[in-house]
């Protein structure tokens, strides 16, 4: 079976094409386009121009999927589409072009939730992994404790109650000066500080499995501002470390308790977040102690990408959930709506 993916629910632009035999999946073609240095320019994503590029880029990335993948479009069995949750302007381009290539095809049409999405990466490199399952799902727009009962059927254990994970990491690079994205370069230099420099508080929530990372993020910012004032040193290295290590513990800890509460034996760490070398250590750690395999997608696997649509895609539409042409988008994950 042949998948056409597509993906827009932020700042990548991407088209994927996969096969599946026998559950196992083959990613075939994953072209994506990155729309980084544009948002760099204002310091974070602006919505109006990530739809407007999605539009320029969707019509060449697709041509350029199937010349990748080497298949023709008769070929396609279905196609699957993002259309939750994200910023609306940037869905609403993969879901318009998705419904299109769906009615002059007449292909099914399969709704993928981003979330979900993210998670499904891990099946093309971890082929044995089934459900019930446990996943953490951390990028720069959210964070959710999931557990997947099926393929397609995810129970939120837990929750940000307002900033997601990255956002923090992405604030935090902000004042200390280092250009959008600054998720990468802050783990780079959490490498070289002091995780004890200084003690941020917990993003973790006592007495549930919810997460919130606005206090953390503000108490880094009240920091740095507060030694700027001073006329002290900002330790960038130090900065970087202290909060990367909060963010680990929290995280850790609230998997802790996860585990005493409903012990699982696989887990998913996924998202952009997910790339976190801190972060994919500590969980790896977690992970040996308590005897639960661990799936982490690579690199490739933990950004924003249609390969992952298509992986969940296919068990949605093996699941038998179809979507018609009156399919809308969704800034919203279905449980807060």
């Amino acid at each position: 079976m042949l998948i056409l993916a597509f993906e827009s629910s932020c700042d990548e632009t991407s088209v994927a094409i996969a096969a599946f035999e026998d559950g196992r999946a083959r990613l075939l073609a994953n072209q994506t386009a990155t729309q980084i240095a544009i948002h760099a320019l204002y310091g974070g994503v602006v919505p109006e121009i990530a739809g407007r590029a999605h539009t320029e880029a969707i019509s060449q990335l697709t041509y350029a999927a199937f010349e990748e993948a080497g298949v023709k479009e008769s070929e396609i069995d279905a196609v699957a589409v993002t259309n939750r949750p994200g910023l609306i302007g940037a869905l609403l381009v993969g879901l318009s072009y998705a419904k299109a290539f769906a009615f002059a095809h007449r292909l099914p049409l399969v709704a993928v939730d981003h979330i979900k999405g993210h998670i499904a990466a891990a099946y093309y490199e971890y082929p044995a992994l089934q459900a019930p399952f446990t996943a953490l799902v951390a990028s720069g727009g959210h964070t959710s404790l999931v557990e997947m009962k099926t393929p397609t059927e995810a129970v939120t254990l837990g929750r940000t109650m307002d900033d997601a994970i990255g956002e923090a990491f992405d604030k935090a690079a902000r004042v200390l000066g280092i250009p959008y994205p600054g998720g990468a370069e802050l783990d780079r230099l959490a490498g070289r500080g002091n995780p004890a420099a200084m003690r941020f508080p917990s993003a973790a929530l006592p007495d549930s499995l919810n997460f919130s990372f606005s206090g953390l993020k503000t108490a880094v910012i009240n920091e740095v501002n507060t030694r700027r004032q001073k006329g002290e040193a900002v330790i960038r290295e130090d900065v970087a470390a202290s909060l990367t290590a909060a963010v680990v513990r929290a995280v850790v800890t609230t998997l802790e308790k996860c585990y005493r509460q409903k012990p699982f034996s696989s887990f998913v760490l996924a998202g952009g977040v997910a790339a976190n070398s801190h972060l994919r250590r500590a969980v790896a750690a977690f992970a040996e102690e308590h005897g639960v395999t661990l799936c982490l997608p690579s690199l490739p696997f933990c950004s924003d990408n249609a390969a992952m649509i298509a992986a969940q895609g296919y068990y949605e539409y093996k699941a038998g959930h179809l979507a018609d042409l009156s399919l809308n988008a969704y800034p919203t994950a279905r449980n807060k709506e």
